[in-house]
């Protein structure tokens, strides 16, 4: 199996032999080869001049493209409700199942998995598809389980969910702080780098360029148009990034000779430059297998089926980002019907981003498949490991002009998808669930200004970010993404599990358990930073709970671990009183509580109003500020108040009688027998088919 060996390795100062001839066998442009082998500070392009085959009609599908995106988001931020929380960060509750499929689909799917699915793809197999599949149970598990109970409990956020399931504020700020650096350091940062990367080894932009014109578009009509225009542009994003990628799937089957043609060559796929006396040069033996052995498996069977459940759970249940889009449904059904339409969206990736990345291995095994550090240094700027090249690399080698483009665009949908929604979802976390504990009087306008400049925060933030990421592991990004949520999520996944299943469970034993799985998340953290993995040809020297415990088996007993704790303190506690519970667990959902209850309760504390979308701690004596006169404002005071979503009047009220027809409407988890059928009949076919899938590639 060993590929003819070209050069050696010194066996002190790890030297090549001449460069000129490994130049010669990496590179058709020796001058581009020709540089120092240092890091350097801006990423190298791939071999090749990338810049000159992006022709005319590649930039003009680009330019469309933006044009078209930006009509979408202008049209839909006019005709969208922004002016009241409701509006700006549920799109008025209005949604229907196709757009909230759809979104669902690219708010998970951004140029970081893109990027990190197709390298990890090409490294190792199909297993990394896997993590896809696994989201069809989630998305079930959501529309079925968690949503019905969201929408009864009439909450906006899901750290609001918790401070309304067990009281208090220590769980509810824990929560929306761990939330906010879960989403700097992984989704933004993750989205930004690796979209900025194919960019920038697509058009021969500058890294900085490419990033500030992509943040600068998103964040307009984010800031303009609230989750509206989020979900329809999402809608618009998720059509073009699902066709650009069957295309290029297509064309590179065609060019690989189809599934049989991808497996021989793939496990022949090796680089002429080695590592002597190592095996990192040859692809898997079981690499178009998903179950692999549960110890020597790079992603063991078990925990792909079990661990990988929790952070599914979390991702899709739990998470901000996407819950938000559920909970955007008209009704339940079409939450249910959006959670059906994600599931099979995600059946996809494995077809159009995994195998790709192997076809790209296949095709150019020196570039894709390089194991020597000073080789891949000279290929994409990471010693590790260049298969993060692998999309980009396929894109710039196979696209005819226009489709070429059409590619580019794709990258473009997923990171400024990603990128929209996890600017709304944390701009909501901030105003409900901290800027609120700051300003307990705060009026509607001034939420509403608060939550777009936040947004403008995270862009600031996410800019200057990006030199650490760029100096980064980059040849790690997906584990880097995985390992993080692993050590951080399955704590939360136990929590909402046992605060919509268990009703024995009470504040202090939620907060102390979330407190417990932090400490044993943050050790494993500190510990894999400090022991980075091994190149190849390394001898590991990890300690033994790093290097022989899976991330994926580490989240599993952490979930474990943070369940007993909650259960234990719990019970040694006294429990929340039963009318407290009606419509917050899954026992309790049809149950409504008394209006003298739910009137102490939300007293306490400032709470959204799910009728309107209001502070209940606005009251009524501010409304005495609204009154002006009825002189028409000037242009650039019209232009401003559009743009923040705001009233130049007066803001109109509804009687008590029409907010509370409201709010039962907009809590109502009833259905109609007939939609109620044909989602259950969706989901049972899904699974079905998704039960095939594992079976037929296990």
């Amino acid at each position: 199996l060993l590929h003819p060996v070209n050069y050696y390795k010194g066996s002190d100062e790890g030297q090549c032999a001449p460069k000129s001839s490994v130049r010669e066998k990496i590179s058709s442009s020796p001058a581009a080869m020709s540089q120092p082998t240092s890091a350097t500070t801006e990423l190298p392009a791939l071999p090749g001049d990338t810049t000159a085959a992006f022709g005319v009609a590649d930039i003009i599908v680009v330019v469309i493209y933006f044009a078209f995106v930006l009509t979408v988001g202008i049209w839909s931020s006019i005709r969208a409700s922004r002016g009241t929380i409701g509006g700006y960060f549920l799109a008025g509750r209005s949604m229907t199942w196709w757009p909230i499929g759809a979104s669902l689909m690219s708010s998970n799917v951004g140029s970081g998995l893109f990027i990190g699915l197709a390298g990890t793809g090409a490294a190792g197999g199909l297993a990394v598809g896997g993590f896809e599949w696994n989201a069809t149970w989630a998305l079930l598990a959501l529309g079925w389980i968690f949503v019905p109970v969201y929408i009864a409990a009439g909450v906006v956020t899901m750290p609001e969910y918790l401070q309304k399931r067990f009281g208090g504020q220590r769980i509810q700020i824990y929560m929306s702080v761990l939330s906010l650096i879960l989403y700097i350091f992984t989704k933004i940062s993750t989205d930004i780098f690796s979209g900025a990367l194919f960019i920038q080894i697509s058009l021969g932009w500058n890294l900085y360029l490419s990033t500030v014109v992509l943040l600068a578009v998103t964040a307009v009509y984010t800031i303009a148009g609230g989750l509206t225009a989020v979900i329809y542009t999402d809608a618009l994003q998720t059509l073009i990034m699902v066709l650009g990628a069957l295309v290029l799937m297509f064309i590179g089957f065609e060019k690989v000779g189809w599934y049989e043609g991808l497996q021989e060559k793939y496990s022949t796929a090796i680089p002429k430059i080695i590592v002597p006396n190592t095996t990192c040069h040859l692809p898997r033996a079981d690499a178009f297998h998903l179950f692999r052995d549960p110890v020597t498996g790079d992603i063991p069977w078990p925990g792909l089926i079990f661990g990988l459940s929790v952070l599914a759970l979390w991702c899709w249940c739990t998470d901000q980002v996407i819950v938000q889009r559920s909970l955007s449904a008209k009704n339940l059904s079409h939450a249910k019907g959006g959670s059906v339409l994600g599931g099979y969206l995600k059946i996809f990736p494995m077809f159009f981003i995994v195998m790709p990345g192997m076809i790209s291995r296949a095709l150019y095994p020196d570039e894709v498949g390089c194991v020597d550090p000073d080789i891949c240094k000279k290929v994409c700027g990471a010693a590790v490991g260049c298969s993060n090249i692998a999309y980009p690399k396929l894109v710039i080698e196979l696209m005819p002009d226009g489709l070429r483009g059409l590619m580019i665009a794709v990258m473009m949908a997923a990171l400024m998808s990603s990128l929209t929604s996890i600017f709304n979802s944390s701009s909501t976390l901030f105003v409900i669930d901290i800027w609120q504990r700051i300003r307990r009087k705060a009026s509607e306008q001034e939420l509403m200004i608060v939550g777009r400049v936040f947004i403008l925060i995270l862009v600031v933030v996410s800019i200057l970010w990006i030199p650490i990421i760029q100096s980064a592991n980059s040849g790690k990004l997906f584990d880097y993404i995985q390992s993080i949520t692993s050590y951080l999520a399955p704590p939360i996944t136990a929590l909402f599990i046992l605060a919509i299943f268990c009703k024995r469970i009470n504040e202090p034993g939620a907060f102390w358990g979330l407190m417990v799985g932090l400490a044993v998340g943050l050790v494993r953290m500190i510990i894999e930073f400090i022991y980075s993995t091994p190149s190849c040809g390394e001898e590991d020297r990890r300690p033994a709970v790093l290097k022989d415990l899976h991330y994926l088996y580490f989240a599993l007993i952490l979930c474990v671990l943070t369940a007993i704790v909650i259960v234990l303190i719990s019970l040694c506690t006294p429990p929340i009183p039963e009318e407290k519970l009606a419509c917050l667990t899954w026992w309790t959902r049809h149950r409504k509580a008394p209006a003298i209850d739910l009137k102490n309760y939300k007293s306490e504390e400032a709470q959204i109003n799910p009728a309107n979308g209001e502070s209940d701690l606005v009251e009524s004596a501010d409304l005495g500020d609204k009154e002006e006169t009825a002189a028409k404002p000037p242009c650039w005071k019209m232009l401003y108040l559009w743009f923040c979503g705001l009233s130049a009047g007066p803001t109109p009220t509804l009687s008590q009688e029409e907010k509370a027809a409201l709010e039962r409407r907009l809590t109502s988890i009833e259905e109609k027998p007939l939609w109620k059928t044909v989602c259950n009949v969706n989901a049972i076919l899904l699974l079905t088919i998704n039960v095939f899938l594992w079976a037929y590639f296990g």
